[in-house]
């Protein structure tokens, strides 16, 4: 085993991957992969799935031995909101390792890149997940911190025996001022009124001076007086 096999998987490669491959060298290609990633509720309208490019050179006994792997993306590529290749590469290198022992012996590229493009979905959901639940954390402390806004103080035996004696003192208090307003309305009850003295105009005006209306004639005349004043010229 060795160039023949190589040969016949990169003639299988390029029936699966017509667009995706290209090659470097007679032992060394790229595939580029498009990872589909569904974008979350928060994350940006115009946010990419993005596009990792996976390098494989054959060493001369593969597939014997392990082929020599490197993950890069394409140049100028705008940066991903969930996936940076410089600080993950390791990482989705490492997801590697198991499939690459397993398949010792057999064609195992077609493999490599199924693996690697989910573990790189798979970490971007991961970062995805992380981000919405933090969100729900603080969104759900938001509205904690809301509602309390409308929730009363916790009832305690404490905060319970403090509400209890300010409401007796209340009640003691609004009595006291019920008694003082009652005893206050008693008294002015009790006091009699002054009794005014009217004067002559007003006796004479209301009968009450002496001979009273039956002195007068029709006419408002005071019959008494005329007669005391003809007593008094006869003389």
């Amino acid at each position: 085993m060795g160039v023949d096999d190589q040969k016949e998987e990169r003639e299988v490669l390029e029936s699966i991957f017509p667009d995706e491959i290209t090659d470097v060298s007679e032992t060394e290609f790229r595939i580029s992969i498009q990872l589909e990633v569904t974008p979350g509720d928060e994350d940006p309208k115009d946010l990419q799935s993005p596009i990792i490019i996976l390098n494989v050179q054959y060493p001369p006994s593969y597939p014997d031995e392990a082929p020599r792997l490197d993950i890069t993306q394409p140049p100028n590529a705008p940066k991903h909101l969930y996936l940076d290749i410089q600080d993950d590469k390791q990482r989705l290198l490492d997801s590697l390792s198991e499939t690459i022992e397993e398949n010792l012996g057999m064609a195992m590229v077609f493999t490599l890149v199924t693996v690697l493009k989910d573990s790189a979905e798979l970490l971007i959901s991961e970062r995805q997940n992380a981000k919405q639940a933090l969100l729900d954390m603080e969104a759900a402390k938001a509205e904690e911190e809301e509602n309390k806004k409308f929730q009363g103080e916790a009832v305690t035996r404490e905060s319970f025996i403090r509400w209890r004696e300010a409401f007796r003192k209340e009640m003691e208090e609004k009595k006291k001022r019920e008694e003082e307003e009652r005893e206050a309305e008693e008294k002015k009850k009790k006091v009699p009124k002054e009794e005014r003295k009217l004067t002559g105009k007003e006796l004479w005006q209301q009968g009450l001076a002496k001979g009273g209306a039956d002195d007068e004639d029709d006419d408002g005349i005071d019959v008494q007086a005329m007669k005391d004043l003809k007593v008094s010229a006869d003389s």
